[in-house]
Formats: C-alpha cells, structure tokens, sequence
C-alpha cells in the first residue's frame, strides 16, 4: 500500500524522463544516501568498512564501466583487469614522478590512460564481435600484465615488481582511517553512477543499445558504429581505470601485477551477468553477491557447527558460483536487476494480479 504512484501526475517531459519518477524511489535513494554518508562512516566497524563495504564500493563502479561495454553496446571484454591495471600504474606513476599532483588528478589520470588504452583494443571491434571480440580483449589482458611484469620502468625499477603508495591525502584532507578511505570511495561511486545513468538514457546510450540489438540495423537509421563502439570503450575503460586506481591505492594500498590478473576480469565479468546485463543498479546487486557470498560460505558451516578446512570453502565457494551463474542463465538472463523490476512491478499494482 505505500508503493503507489496514484496522484502523481507528470506536467512535463522533464517530469516524466527523470531517473526516478515515483516519488517514494527518490525518498529511498536519498534516504540511502543519508545513512551511506552519514550513520555508516560512524556506526560501521573497521573490518565492516576495510573488507566489505570499500570492496564492495569499487567493484561496483568497475561493474558499471564493463556494463556500458557489455550489457550496453553488446561488445564482449574479458580484459577489464587489464584496464584496472593501466588505470592503478598510470595512477601510481603520476604520483611518484610528479609528487605535486593531487590525489584526485592522479585517480583521474589514471583513468584516462585507461581510456587510451581501450581505445586502441577497442579498434578491432569495428570489424569482428562475438567470440572474436572476447578474444582480442583477452589479448589486452595477456599484453598488459606481460608488461607490468618485464617492464621496470612501470614499476619505477622495484625489484620485486611490488610497488605502495605513500599516505592519501584529498587537498589537505587525510584519506587514512577506513571511514575516510570508505567516504572517499563512496563519492566517486555516487558521482559515476549518477554519469553513467544519464549517458546510458541520452543519446549516445540509445546508439550504445541500437549496436547492441542489431548493428546493421542501426548502421542503416544512421547511427555510426565507429563511433558508438569506440565512445562504449573510451567510457567504459575510463571507469574501469578509475575502480583499478580505487582498487589499488584505497584497497590494497601496495599490489603486484597479479592483483588485476585474468581472475579480476573474469570477477568483473561475473557480477555483470548475475546482477543483470543493461543495468546500473544491477552492477550494485552483483558486486554485493560477490563480495558477500564469500563471507556467508565462511561464517555459516562455523555457525552451523560444521567446520570446513580452507582449501574446501573456496572448492565450494567456485562451485557455488558456477551453478549462480548456470542459473541466472537459464533462469533470469537479465539477473537480479531484472528480478528487482519485477519485485516493484508487483508492489505498485498489489492487491491486484495485473
């Protein structure tokens, strides 16, 4: 009974376009916000904060920037580690060579080498898709980590290929405490979901689409392919170049090149496809599927009184996961953002069937 939309009439297009127009989605989502930024950085314990919020937080945008590429513009990647390591070294480089720049410029930066990045392997997407495609990312992936690597000069000449970053500091502003680095991650989610969702129902996010459903066809009603592909991977790695330098300078803090391997793409790839292909908050659902799941398959068989050894979780945490992504296949392609559609579709037309 309190998820109706009977009275609310729309005066406008602009009413009537607006990213929530029922009145109760807007008192939710800033009501989230409020507790995000105001009860959580206070209320919520360091591990609460370090181990699932903030990885929760920075998968998520890397979620969003593959889902522009994929679920978006239809052109399958599985190199998104790769553009997460371009985007945390080209990050790191900026600030150890130039000590001056500010963190968010660097953050920034990073993001825009990454861009460049996936420009160049976007290219061959012009003239081949599908499996094809894939595989041309995979190879970005293979080059990338091949060069962070044998290259030193990537890794400022460490010996060990291992590389940290100093203390953060946003314009003055410690960056230290886990509230902080959450808070300082919590902004450039909110700031880049709210991009994303306005890019996806512009223009350039229905050419995304028109590619997506039939390329010829949108080739034929005027809408440039090269154009559409290569902005869905400029965008798209740009974000993705982001969450890596998020990823390594809030998360982790110190990496190696094998901290954004093949598994992180494939990581990527997964919360996509089980939070929903073509959807923003469906990046959300899929990155807090991914980040929680691990820790309900660890506490729960200890609640349950049934210890498991380590090896044999993580054996039944990919288990669990292969048989998610089986079923959301099958199932509910479009995934968890699909079934949430549906939930609020029954909620504003309750008591009746239809």
């Amino acid at each position: 009974m309190y998820y109706r939309e009977n009275g609310q009439f729309k005066s406008s297009y602009r009413a009537d376009q607006q990213i929530f127009p029922i009145r109760q989605d807007r008192a939710f989502i800033i009501g989230l916000l409020l507790v995000a930024f105001l009860v959580i950085p206070f209320a919520a314990s360091n591990y609460f904060l370090q181990a699932i919020l903030i990885p929760f937080l920075i998968l998520s945008l890397g979620a969003i920037g593959l889902n522009i590429l994929v679920g978006y513009c239809g052109q399958i990647s599985i190199g998104s580690g790769a553009f997460m390591a371009v985007g945390a070294y080209a990050a790191w480089n900026f600030g150890v060579r130039i000590p001056e720049l500010p963190l968010l410029f660097q953050i920034l930066l990073g993001g825009v080498f990454a861009t460049l990045v996936g420009v160049v392997f976007g290219i061959p997407s012009l003239r081949i898709r599908g499996l094809y495609l894939a595989v041309t990312t995979l190879a970005a992936q293979f080059f990338v980590d091949w060069a962070f690597l044998r290259i030193p000069y990537f890794t400022n000449y460490s010996s060990s290929g291992n590389v940290s970053v100093p203390a953060l500091e946003f314009f003055g502003l410690p960056v230290q405490t886990p509230a902080q680095r959450y808070v300082f991650v919590l902004c450039f989610v909110v700031v880049f979901a709210l991009l994303a969702k306005n890019l996806v129902r512009g223009a350039i996010g229905r050419q995304w689409m028109a590619i997506r459903d039939m390329d010829v066809a949108a080739a034929v009603i005027g809408i440039r392919p090269v154009y559409a592909k290569l902005t869905a991977f400029a965008v798209s790695s740009f974000i993705i170049g982001v969450a890596g330098a998020l990823w390594a300078y809030v998360h982790l803090g110190s990496w190696e090149p094998l901290a954004f391997d093949l598994n992180r793409s494939l990581q990527l790839l997964f919360i996509v496809i089980i939070g929903g292909l073509g959807s923003i908050v469906g990046s959300f659902f899929g990155a807090a599927f991914m980040v929680l799941l691990p820790v309900l398959l660890t506490n729960i068989p200890t609640m349950l009184g049934l210890p498991l050894a380590v090896d044999t979780a993580s054996h039944i945490e990919h288990m669990v996961f292969g048989a998610l992504i089986v079923f959301f296949l099958i199932v509910e392609p479009h995934g968890l953002a699909r079934l949430w559609s549906i939930g609020k579709e029954k909620m504003r037309i309750w008591p009746f069937p239809h």
